[in-house]
């Protein structure tokens, strides 16, 4: 059985502008010779990296720089992939008001499509998106340390928001998750911390290794992590994965020669007997608003600096052709 992950899906601004309004684009180009892959999955997750509506206004233009916004045809591109589930506790799906992500909760629903981290109160926010697997269940919960306004409340449209320190979650954060892991573990037989924390470049803080490490140690099989716009190492903590960081998979953003935030992975779990077994990286690279699938000197960026970034938590990801490989138990 295999679980397919995503870093960022960003799909406004020029991918909205040309992509998603060009009615001569079909919604499975954007996915273009990666959609195969995504397809041979069971499952497949992405973290959506802008809201999807039009309407709102832009979120205190005067002192945030970015709003993601996408024109409502961006769930047929969700739909030709199969997306099962979108994970929406991020900096950007409050971009245009509460009244945008209603709208984009909505139309998530009606695709079919789960969803979890935003809501229209609190309990939704903190609500697991429980996708039916081949074999037994999956619980996602999804959460972010970005932008402490949009936390949501008891009646107040917003996201599952946490804060943390050197010593992991903060409370009331702390009580509230490992709660809400024990509800869920009661629903799924695998569970998935989506994580949009953390700065946009660099490796994981002693903080972020904190909060992850603790993620585990309340109770969930996988940490998935995002909002870095480029994959960072994977560590393996009693017998579990940590994904510091899938970095970006789809976007218009400007690229930093050094970094190279265009160029990330599809990662597939694989899994044996109900638990992830192995962790397989295929080389993407973003371009012309579409991700595609890396090629030659890409795949060998990708391989040496992941290997690199890898080892530093003493993991071994093995290499053969373009694909990388982790084993997790």
């Amino acid at each position: 059985m295999q679980i397919a992950l995503t870093g960022d899906v960003m799909l406004g601004r020029l991918v909205d502008q040309y992509v998603i309004r060009n009615q001569s684009i079909g919604p499975d180009k954007i996915w273009s010779d990666v959609l195969p892959l995504m397809l041979k999955a069971d499952r497949r997750l992405i973290n959506l990296e802008c809201v999807i509506s039009d309407r709102g206004r832009e979120w205190q233009p005067d002192s945030k720089a970015f709003h993601f916004r996408a024109h409502p045809r961006a769930i047929d591109f969700l739909c030709a992939a199969k997306i099962d589930c979108v994970t929406l506790a991020n900096n950007h799906v409050l971009d245009y008001g509460a009244d945008a992500l209603i709208e984009c909760l909505a139309l998530l629903d009606r695709a079919g499509i789960k969803r979890t981290g935003a809501g229209a109160s609190l309990a939704e926010a903190l609500a697991p998106a429980i996708v039916d697997l081949p074999q037994g269940r999956l619980g996602v919960v999804s959460l972010t340390d970005n932008e402490p306004e949009w936390e949501a409340g008891e009646k107040k449209p917003g996201v599952h928001y946490i804060t943390y320190d050197a010593k992991g979650l903060i409370e009331p954060y702390r009580s509230r998750l490992a709660q809400q892991l024990k509800q869920v573990r009661r629903q799924a037989d695998l569970v998935m911390i989506s994580a949009h924390v953390g700065p946009n470049w660099g490796p994981p803080s002693a903080a972020m290794r904190a909060l992850a490490h603790q993620i585990i140690d309340l109770g969930a099989d996988l940490y998935w992590g995002h909002s870095n716009h480029t994959p960072q190492g994977i560590e393996l903590y009693k017998d579990k994965a940590i994904l510091y960081s899938a970095g970006d998979f789809i976007d218009d953003y400007a690229v930093d020669p050094t970094e190279r935030n265009d160029l990330s992975f599809l990662f597939i779990l694989e899994l044996e007997r109900g638990r992830i077994a192995r962790i397989v990286l295929h080389p993407v690279r973003i371009e012309d608003l579409y991700v595609r699938l890396a090629k030659d000197l890409e795949v060998e960026f990708l391989s040496r600096t992941m290997q690199a970034k890898c080892k530093a938590f003493g993991t071994i990801m093995e290499v053969e052709g373009q694909v990388g490989t982790i084993s997790v138990k």
